[in-house]
């Protein structure tokens, strides 16, 4: 499968990278360190020599407790590097945001995919991505940043993700969005306490059997910092098996901050995968 990011193709027969560019000065693991548009043009061009096969650009943090941003402070935020970005590098592009004017100015800057931890809830967000057509995420969470790790609960964490998803993507086929653009994320750390993550994680392959392709976004969570007892800048490790795990059952897209590290230990786990027995 193969998809047509506003003119940009993402490979996905194979698994690929998400490169992870925080344009925020609040990010649990980056924040601060790309806001100039010229600092994020660089760190984009290192991942995309580390083998990042799309990069995502986010205006607002999402970590637990963070700062609503106005839709005018994102949208200065992202849109001049992703014009940069767009103008020099020949890879697509992903906005990370849940604002309706947001998806539409940046997929105006050159974006190709929009990336929604809010799944095309909020009001005018569904609109907005029909007019723009392009690829579109959609991903679980229960709460908001400012709430969702209070008290998270479920009946049945795997179904409910799954029946979650299944929702709002027969939301977005009503809408008029194309099944072949649609992309489903279980939103790990996103209302789920380390039990749920793990369940998710050990049954992956229950929401791939939907047959869209699955992102995972594990890199430097706090559920690898609560399990292992290991700061931000520890966690490397941890990240790339949760990486290896879901492309093992079938995830297509990883969302990583550390692309090359990343991309080695996935290509691995899809060589391995992919070998033939010799006659």
């Amino acid at each position: 499968m193969i998809l047509d990011c506003a003119g940009k193709p993402l490979d996905l027969t194979h698994p690929q990278v998400m490169g992870i560019l925080n344009v925020t000065p609040d990010s649990f693991s980056d924040g601060g360190e790309f806001i100039a548009a010229d600092a994020a043009l660089a760190q984009a061009k290192r991942m995309v020599a580390d083998g990042a096969g799309i990069i995502d650009v986010g205006g607002e943090s999402t970590r637990p407790g963070a700062k609503v941003v106005s839709v005018e402070e994102e949208i200065a935020r992202v849109v001049p590097v992703i014009q940069a970005i767009h103008s020099e590098l020949d890879i697509p592009i992903s906005i990370d945001t849940s604002k309706p004017e947001v998806m539409r100015a940046a997929i105006k800057a050159g974006a190709g995919m929009i990336n929604d931890v809010r799944a095309l809830q909020v009001s005018g967000a569904m609109q907005a991505a029909v007019d723009c057509d392009v690829p579109i995420c959609l991903m679980h969470s229960q709460g908001t940043p400012q709430t969702m790790q209070d008290a998270p609960q479920y009946d049945d964490v795997v179904a409910d993700v799954i029946a979650f998803l299944l929702e709002r993507k027969n939301a977005c086929e009503q809408a008029g969005i194309a099944r072949d653009k649609l992309i489903l994320d279980p939103g790990f750390g996103f209302g789920k306490r380390a039990t749920h993550n793990l369940l998710l994680m050990k049954h992956l392959s229950n929401l791939i059997a939907l047959d869209l392709p699955v992102l995972v976004g594990v890199s430097r969570k706090s559920m690898i910092g609560k399990l292992l007892k290991v700061t931000v800048e520890e966690r490397l490790a941890a990240s790339l098996s949760l990486a290896a795990i879901s492309v093992w059952q079938g995830a297509k897209i990883i969302r990583s901050h550390d692309v090359r590290e990343t991309v080695q230990a996935i290509m691995m786990c899809d060589h391995v995968m992919k070998v033939k027995n010799i006659d």
